[in-house]
């Protein structure tokens, strides 16, 4: 029997089980087109989104027994995730990213560092710093004090300190949050966006571009990269 077209394992979140990890002996099958086509051994279920070069998906595990449905999976994620990101523009919520460091953490990636803070912050989310200490690196916290005052000065235009500079265990952490203008400019501009799309769809127009939330996950993932490298180092100075 052939390999599945999608490899499972490359999905993130709640694990939804598709192919050959579904592993009942038979299955409700929903066809691609919606029509239901009834209660099949799995094997014959799978043979058939196979041979549509599609995925037999299961969405309703609690079912007897289980409903599966053929279809694309990848495309089935796609719509999955432009739904959430609907749902969340319509929200207000303000996010937390993190910038972690380290008391030996030099300027070059400080600066970096400060520019991704404040592009965080201009965008609605506060920020919350993290400068983690190795073996005796515990023994000059000022060093985490100075880095954390650098951030301060560096965004004092465009944020306020929620939460001063206090050690938590073996890191010293600081939370600043965006100022009630930036949070201002940020609703502005959504409702903004939001009012400007739904013009060209009700004018049968291309929406503009939206801004996708997931460049701000990439770089906090990109200026964080490494951090927690090396947790067993002795933290020598020298």
């Amino acid at each position: 029997m052939g390999r599945p077209r999608f490899d499972p394992r490359q999905s993130r979140g709640p694990q939804i089980r598709i192919n050959h990890r579904i592993r009942v002996p038979e299955v409700r099958v929903i066809g691609a087109d919606n029509q239901m086509l009834g209660i099949m051994p799995t094997q014959e279920a799978l043979r058939q989104a196979r041979d549509l070069g599609l995925d037999l998906v299961e969405v309703n595990p609690k079912a007897e027994p289980p409903v599966c449905k053929i279809l694309d999976f990848g495309k089935y994620k796609y719509d999955e995730k432009k739904r959430a990101r609907e749902a969340k523009r319509k929200q207000t919520t303000v996010d937390i990213k993190e910038v972690k460091l380290r008391p030996k953490t030099d300027q070059h990636d400080l600066d970096f560092k400060t520019r991704a803070a404040r592009r965080f912050l201009e965008a609605g989310n506060k920020v919350k710093f993290t400068c983690r200490f190795r073996g005796r690196e515990i023994t000059h916290p000022e060093r985490a004090a100075d880095q954390l005052s650098h951030f301060v000065k560096a965004c004092e235009d465009i944020a306020n300190v929620e939460v001063r500079p206090a050690m938590e265990g073996r890191t010293m952490t600081l939370l600043l949050a965006p100022k009630p203008a930036i949070l201002q400019r940020v609703a502005q501009a959504k409702a903004a966006a939001e009012k400007a799309r739904q013009e060209a769809i009700k004018q049968g127009r291309t929406p503009p571009p939206e801004v996708e939330e997931e460049d701000l996950d990439e770089l906090e993932s990109r200026i964080n990269e490494g951090e927690d490298d090396d947790d067993d180092d002795d933290g020598s100075d020298g």
